[in-house]
């Protein structure tokens, strides 16, 4: 996720830390747009070294793998070899860099990779290693033109580079101008989950064409790249690992095509695959099938023996790549042995000397490609495996390594460090220099805002009061508690805003004008669409929709306060826990509070649908909202669900821009265009829409049948006596009759049975009338348990608690029977595929 903020003020912090005069280099984590780079890049074909400038034309995003750009070659200037195809001045490409933005995520990942490989992440310092994935995926690239019949199905990589500042390989790569997946509206989700299972073949009965091609497409490539003994890098495009599908886009030229144009663009992992750590659901099955290739740590290794059969078969597509081929080999056999890998090497540690002159060599060069060590440095660490195993040890200490290792390999660093300690002078410019360094990070990371970020570069000494607040892993809320105007506007947009949307029908149209221009711009909506809803935005019912939605994010506090006054009275009314009973106590109710399906803000929002109904006397235009209003979380999307036959289009738009922004919080699996998004997506919008073309299907054909209700009686009667049995039972038992919560589980379980039996007898009863009848007959089973605990007490039971048990028990049964006759209406398949379900 990237975070709003100026690049100039970036580059002006940037100038004031050049005008420090320090010795040391400054530390850069990620550019910024407009930032000017120059670099030496070989090419993949041929081993063509051009020098290439670059303008950073739009920081995309950075993961495990690495983070990428968007850039503009300004100049090409070949140094040796010849021009490398592909690179053009003027052209638009894209550059990754293989080393993450974020300190956290590059810990986590290079720690992985140690403990698979036990190495340092070999893609970010090994050139071998970035150039042999590139080699790769020009032959993938190769196979899928014969598989797909054309090669554009797999981007393209031009060069692999070496970026000294921030100390990572890279590449340069084809552009893609494309988007993940369309969310798509689908009323059939039904025959979706059929053809899945492959029992549907006819296509012209099938919806989510986009989500079909993607799906087809990802697991014919899986098939290509086990073919060609990719087995790792199809890790990629596994389907069930739930996060691949964004490395798969559709060209934006294919829009009007929805099975055309799509591209995989990522052949980079970023964390490796440890057999005792799967991440994902399909990580289970890749361990498995890794474990039966001999593949105990899983990455990006390819079959290389594999391929060159592969490349033989298919002769007549590959006659041009044979010396790319030997370069692989060369390529792979470096990256494969220059780290230590117990899975692999164990047995050649004993005897192969090549495997450790390897291994030494790459680490050297590893240091070097991560600016760890000079040039001097390097020639020395070359002819000295001692120095080499000596540097290498100092790096394990804590703290103190960084500082020797400096000192010993970096001359600029030395003459920083003899100056920190002989210049007080020099001192201070040196901790404003770091000071500087991190108030950067802070600010594109959002933990401080523009005047914050000034302040700081002018006054070093407010960075020390922001210090604490760093313990507060989101930086939202170290903002939030720092800076004043930020805390003001969230405030206001949580508390203020709503009642000010409630209330002014301009300021709504104004809300949902942004809403349809950020729709546009992430590609969630059409231009057409986007005319169709701007169109209809003064309408009534549109502007009634928006008012109910904003009631909605009215309630989105409601059970958060709640939720606290009940906690915080539940503890101070009990004294006698100590501050350890009182935590836990705290936390568990919390934690119960997030799994109930109903919440305090739930409840108001559907109350407030139900006395709209009412007050409007119009059951049609709510009855979507008020069956969903009651719920948490799904509530949120009742209206827009509501919309979707008066308005199709803001009815989708508003669906998808709901449920995706929820699921984006997820960590990993929350990714835009992966598999959490789309499964969010028909949950809240595309089942709904599917069981209410069920439901009006099925009152077509009930239409054509008589009512009927007499055999919710025997469902009365038979329910009553179930609990008379058991109230019986019980007393036998334990000599006391039980209350509802010694037999909590009939309480829950018979009238829901009691509710589904009765709306799936009702014949042609029309929807309404069969929950209101599976209502009242739980009522009746209530009441008439309460008649018949009374009659088996004998009298033990008082007149009053009686009265209070059944008015209880008949409201629990009636709410219940009602419940079991809506699910029951809900799962019922579709009439057309089962006409026995009427």
């Amino acid at each position: 996720m990237t975070t709003q903020y100026s690049a100039d003020i970036c580059r002006k912090i940037q100038v004031k830390f050049q005008g420090l005069n320090l010795h040391r280099p400054m530390r850069i984590s990620r550019y910024d747009d407009g930032t000017e780079l120059v670099y030496e890049v070989e090419g993949i074909e041929k081993r063509s070294i051009n020098k290439v400038r670059l303008l950073v034309e739009r920081f995309i995003g950075g993961g495990f793998a690495g983070q990428v750009y968007r850039v503009k070659i300004l100049d090409v200037q070949n140094i040796a070899g010849g021009a490398i195809a592909g690179l053009n001045k003027g052209g638009i490409y894209g550059l990754k860099i293989l080393v993450p933005p974020s300190g956290f995520s590059r810990i986590f990942r290079n720690f992985l990779y140690a403990v698979g490989f036990q190495g340092p992440f070999q893609l970010q310092v090994n050139p071998s290693a970035a150039r042999a994935g590139g080699l790769w995926q020009k032959f993938i690239r190769r196979a899928a033109a014969s598989r797909f019949g054309d090669e554009r199905t797999i981007a393209d990589i031009y060069a692999t580079l070496v970026d000294d500042k921030i100390g990572s390989c890279g590449e340069l790569r084809e552009w893609v101008e494309g988007r993940t997946w369309r969310l798509e509206t689908d009323d059939r989700m039904d025959l979706l989950k059929l053809w899945r299972k492959g029992k549907v073949t006819d296509d012209s009965q099938l919806g989510s064409p986009e989500y079909r091609a993607k799906k087809e497409f990802m697991a014919e490539f899986v098939r290509l790249l086990h073919d060609m003994g990719a087995y790792e890098f199809a890790r990629q495009y596994e389907w069930w690992t739930c996060k691949s599908q964004p490395n798969s886009l559709k060209r934006y030229e294919t829009e009007d095509q929805p099975t055309k144009g799509l591209v995989a663009v990522d052949f980079r992992a970023g964390r490796a695959l440890l057999p005792f750590l799967p991440m994902s659901p399909g990580d289970f099955k890749l361990i498995w099938q890794g474990l039966c290739r001999g593949s105990l740590v899983q990455f990006d290794r390819g079959d290389v023996m594999k391929l060159e059969t592969f490349v033989r078969t298919h002769s007549e597509w590959f006659a041009d790549m044979r010396q790319m081929l030997a370069e692989l080999k060369a390529d792979e056999q470096i990256y494969r042995d220059s780290v230590p890998d117990v899975t692999q090497n164990v047995v050649r540690w004993f005897y192969d000397g090549q495997l450790w002159s390897t291994i030494f060599d790459s680490t050297v060069t590893g240091w070097k490609v991560r600016n760890f060590i000079d040039e001097s440095a390097e020639k020395n660490f070359r002819t000295s495996r001692l120095r080499t195993l000596l540097f290498m040890f100092a790096g394990l200490l804590p703290f103190f390594g960084k500082i020797i290792r400096r000192i010993w390999a970096r001359a600029d660093w030395r003459k920083h460090y003899a100056l920190m300690l002989t210049s007080f002078d020099y001192l201070g410019r040196a901790i404003r220099g770091k000071v500087l360094e991190k108030t950067i990070d802070w600010y594109r990371n959002g933990r401080i805002s523009s005047s914050q970020t000034i302040a700081i570069a002018r006054q070093p000494w407010r960075f020390f009061y922001h210090l604490p607040f760093l313990l507060l892993v989101l930086p939202s809320l170290h903002r939030f508690l720092t800076d004043s105007d930020f805390r003001k506007e969230k405030l206001v947009s949580i508390f203020v805003r709503p009642f000010r949307l409630y209330f002014h029908a301009s300021l709504r149209e104004q809300w949902l004008r942004e809403m349809v221009a950020e729709g546009r711009k992430k590609h969630m909506l059409t231009g057409d669409d986007a005319t169709a809803i701007l169109s209809q935005i003064s309408e009534p019912y549109i502007q009634k929709y928006l008012i109910s939605l904003v009631v909605h994010l009215m309630t989105l506090p409601v059970s958060e306060i709640v939720i606290s006054l009940i906690t915080v009275i539940y503890v101070l009314t009990r004294p006698e826990l100590s501050w350890n009973e009182a935590w836990k106590t705290t936390v568990g109710i919390f934690a119960i509070w997030q799994v109930i399906p109903i919440s305090p803000g739930s409840l108001v929002r559907g109350f407030y649908v139900v006395g709209l109904m009412i007050k409007e006397r119009d059951f049609k235009n709510y009855n979507i909202a008020v069956c969903l209003a009651f719920f948490r979380v799904v509530g949120y999307l009742a209206f827009p669900i509501q919309m979707t036959y008066r308005y199709p289009a803001l009815a989708r738009f508003m669906a998808g821009h709901w449920a995706t922004e929820m699921v984006h919080i997820v960590p990993v699996f929350g990714e835009k265009g992966a598999l959490l998004e789309h499964w969010v997506f028909c949950l809240f919008y595309n089942w709904p829409l599917t069981i209410r073309r069920r439901m009006v299907r099925r009152s077509e054909i009930r239409s054509t049948l008589r009512p009927r209700y007499w055999h919710a009686v025997p469902c009365v009667l038979i329910s009553a006596l179930i609990f008379a049995a058991a109230d019986f039972l019980y007393l036998n038992k334990h000599n006391e009759m039980p209350g509802l919560s010694g037999i909590w589980w009939l309480v829950i379980l018979v009238p829901l049975v009691c509710g589904a039996v009765i709306t799936l007898g009702c014949s042609g009863a029309v929807l309404w009338k069969r929950i209101v009848t599976a209502a009242i007959a739980g009522s009746l089973t209530g009441i008439l348990a309460s008649v018949a605990a009374a009659i088996i007490s004998k009298g033990q039971i008082p007149v009053s608690t009686l009265v209070a048990l059944g008015a209880m028990h008949a409201f629990v049964s009636t709410l219940l029977s009602a419940i079991g006759a809506i699910f029951t209406e809900i799962i019922l398949p579709d009439p057309d595929l089962n006409c026995a379900s009427i």
